[in-house]
Protein backbone atom coordinates (compact mmCIF):
# COMPACT_ATOMS: atom_id res chain seq x y z
CA UNK A 1 0.00 0.00 0.00
CA UNK A 2 1.31 3.35 -0.90
CA UNK A 3 0.51 6.63 0.74
CA UNK A 4 -0.36 10.09 -0.11
CA UNK A 5 3.27 10.96 0.48
CA UNK A 6 5.10 8.88 -1.58
CA UNK A 7 2.37 8.81 -4.28
CA UNK A 8 2.92 12.80 -4.27
CA UNK A 9 6.71 11.77 -4.49
CA UNK A 10 6.46 10.11 -7.48
CA UNK A 11 6.50 12.94 -9.58
CA UNK A 12 9.42 15.61 -10.07
CA UNK A 13 6.73 18.86 -9.15
CA UNK A 14 5.34 16.29 -6.53
CA UNK A 15 8.64 15.34 -4.93
CA UNK A 16 9.71 19.18 -4.84
CA UNK A 17 6.75 20.61 -3.14
CA UNK A 18 6.77 17.61 -0.82
CA UNK A 19 10.42 18.54 0.55
CA UNK A 20 9.75 22.43 0.33
CA UNK A 21 6.34 22.36 2.19
CA UNK A 22 7.50 19.92 4.66
CA UNK A 23 10.87 22.03 5.49
CA UNK A 24 8.80 25.24 5.67
CA UNK A 25 6.66 23.67 8.52
CA UNK A 26 9.89 22.03 10.58
CA UNK A 27 12.01 25.03 10.11
CA UNK A 28 8.81 27.60 11.28
CA UNK A 29 8.15 25.27 14.23
CA UNK A 30 12.27 25.67 15.39
CA UNK A 31 11.67 29.37 14.85
CA UNK A 32 8.79 29.66 16.43
CA UNK A 33 10.57 28.10 19.50
CA UNK A 34 13.05 29.97 19.02
CA UNK A 35 11.18 33.22 19.42
CA UNK A 36 9.28 32.42 22.30
CA UNK A 37 12.46 31.30 24.42
CA UNK A 38 14.76 34.16 22.38
CA UNK A 39 17.30 31.47 21.79
CA UNK A 40 19.26 31.05 18.50
CA UNK A 41 16.76 27.47 17.49
CA UNK A 42 17.62 28.18 13.77
CA UNK A 43 21.02 28.28 12.55
CA UNK A 44 22.41 27.24 8.90
CA UNK A 45 23.03 23.56 9.43
CA UNK A 46 19.32 23.10 9.84
CA UNK A 47 18.35 23.90 6.42
CA UNK A 48 21.02 21.23 4.91
CA UNK A 49 19.55 19.00 7.30
CA UNK A 50 15.29 19.36 6.54
CA UNK A 51 16.58 19.14 2.64
CA UNK A 52 18.16 16.18 3.50
CA UNK A 53 15.16 14.73 5.31
CA UNK A 54 12.85 15.37 2.63
CA UNK A 55 14.57 15.60 -0.53
CA UNK A 56 16.11 12.03 0.26
CA UNK A 57 14.74 10.67 3.18
CA UNK A 58 16.19 6.69 1.61
CA UNK A 59 19.61 7.85 2.53
CA UNK A 60 21.62 7.20 4.72
CA UNK A 61 22.55 10.76 5.78
CA UNK A 62 18.74 10.99 6.45
CA UNK A 63 18.25 8.89 9.46
CA UNK A 64 17.22 10.63 12.49
CA UNK A 65 20.47 8.64 14.55
CA UNK A 66 22.86 9.90 12.17
CA UNK A 67 21.31 13.35 12.25
CA UNK A 68 21.48 13.34 16.02
CA UNK A 69 24.52 12.37 16.13
CA UNK A 70 26.04 14.16 13.58
CA UNK A 71 25.26 17.49 14.97
CA UNK A 72 26.14 16.41 18.85
CA UNK A 73 29.48 15.64 17.91
CA UNK A 74 29.88 18.57 15.51
CA UNK A 75 28.69 20.51 18.78
CA UNK A 76 31.39 18.68 20.62
CA UNK A 77 34.34 18.60 18.98
CA UNK A 78 33.63 22.89 17.76
CA UNK A 79 33.66 23.55 21.91
CA UNK A 80 36.48 21.71 21.75
CA UNK A 81 38.47 23.33 19.17
CA UNK A 82 37.17 26.57 20.41
CA UNK A 83 38.52 25.97 23.61
CA UNK A 84 41.86 24.11 23.11
CA UNK A 85 42.75 27.22 21.03
CA UNK A 86 42.09 30.01 23.20
CA UNK A 87 39.01 31.25 21.32
CA UNK A 88 36.33 31.18 24.10
CA UNK A 89 35.06 34.29 25.21
CA UNK A 90 36.73 36.17 21.91
CA UNK A 91 35.38 37.86 19.48
CA UNK A 92 33.84 35.60 16.51
CA UNK A 93 35.19 35.30 13.53
CA UNK A 94 32.41 37.53 11.28
CA UNK A 95 32.91 39.88 14.48
CA UNK A 96 36.33 40.72 15.49
CA UNK A 97 37.76 39.12 11.98
CA UNK A 98 38.89 36.01 11.11
CA UNK A 99 42.45 34.90 13.07
CA UNK A 100 44.95 32.15 12.64
CA UNK A 101 43.49 30.47 15.51
CA UNK A 102 40.06 30.81 13.75
CA UNK A 103 40.90 29.22 10.71
CA UNK A 104 42.46 26.20 12.61
CA UNK A 105 39.96 25.63 15.33
CA UNK A 106 37.71 25.50 11.51
CA UNK A 107 39.56 23.42 9.91
CA UNK A 108 40.26 21.29 12.29
CA UNK A 109 36.90 20.76 13.94
CA UNK A 110 35.32 19.91 10.67
CA UNK A 111 38.46 17.18 9.98
CA UNK A 112 37.93 15.58 13.48
CA UNK A 113 33.96 15.60 12.95
CA UNK A 114 34.67 14.26 9.96
CA UNK A 115 37.08 11.55 11.31
CA UNK A 116 34.49 10.42 14.82
CA UNK A 117 31.32 10.66 11.84
CA UNK A 118 33.31 8.26 9.33
CA UNK A 119 34.77 5.75 12.44
CA UNK A 120 30.91 5.75 13.31
CA UNK A 121 29.97 5.28 9.80
CA UNK A 122 26.98 7.68 11.16
CA UNK A 123 27.12 10.23 7.93
CA UNK A 124 25.34 13.26 7.78
CA UNK A 125 27.57 16.11 6.60
CA UNK A 126 25.23 19.28 7.70
CA UNK A 127 27.48 18.01 10.96
CA UNK A 128 30.41 19.82 9.46
CA UNK A 129 28.89 23.17 9.43
CA UNK A 130 27.44 22.65 12.73
CA UNK A 131 30.83 22.55 14.33
CA UNK A 132 32.00 25.90 11.98
CA UNK A 133 29.45 27.60 13.71
CA UNK A 134 30.47 26.54 16.92
CA UNK A 135 34.74 26.54 16.16
CA UNK A 136 33.78 30.18 14.89
CA UNK A 137 32.76 31.25 17.64
CA UNK A 138 29.19 32.45 16.19
CA UNK A 139 27.22 30.00 18.52
CA UNK A 140 29.66 28.80 21.29
CA UNK A 141 28.08 30.38 24.69
CA UNK A 142 26.47 27.14 26.67
CA UNK A 143 23.05 28.85 26.64
CA UNK A 144 23.67 28.74 22.73
CA UNK A 145 24.74 25.07 22.79
CA UNK A 146 21.43 23.91 24.33
CA UNK A 147 19.25 25.84 22.16
CA UNK A 148 21.25 24.61 18.92
CA UNK A 149 21.13 21.01 20.70
CA UNK A 150 17.30 21.55 21.50
CA UNK A 151 16.99 22.81 17.66
CA UNK A 152 18.44 19.59 16.46
CA UNK A 153 16.09 17.21 18.19
CA UNK A 154 13.29 19.33 17.79
CA UNK A 155 13.92 19.24 13.75
CA UNK A 156 15.01 15.56 13.61
CA UNK A 157 11.36 14.49 15.52
CA UNK A 158 9.86 16.65 13.48
CA UNK A 159 11.05 14.87 10.27
CA UNK A 160 10.84 11.89 11.07
CA UNK A 161 7.74 12.26 12.20
CA UNK A 162 6.15 13.87 9.30
CA UNK A 163 8.30 11.35 7.02
CA UNK A 164 7.00 8.24 9.31
CA UNK A 165 3.47 9.62 8.73
CA UNK A 166 3.27 10.71 5.15
CA UNK A 167 5.82 8.19 3.50
CA UNK A 168 5.31 5.41 5.98
CA UNK A 169 8.94 5.02 6.83
CA UNK A 170 11.59 7.56 8.34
Amino acid sequence: MTTAGARLRQTRAGAAGYAALCALIVLALAGGVGLALRQPWLFPSLGPTVMLFFESPETPSSRPRNAIVGHGVGLIVGAGCLYALGLAGQPSAPEGGLTAAHAVAAALSVALTTLALTLLRMPHPPAGATTMIVSLGILSQPPQLLAMAGAIVLVTLAGWGINRLLLGRA
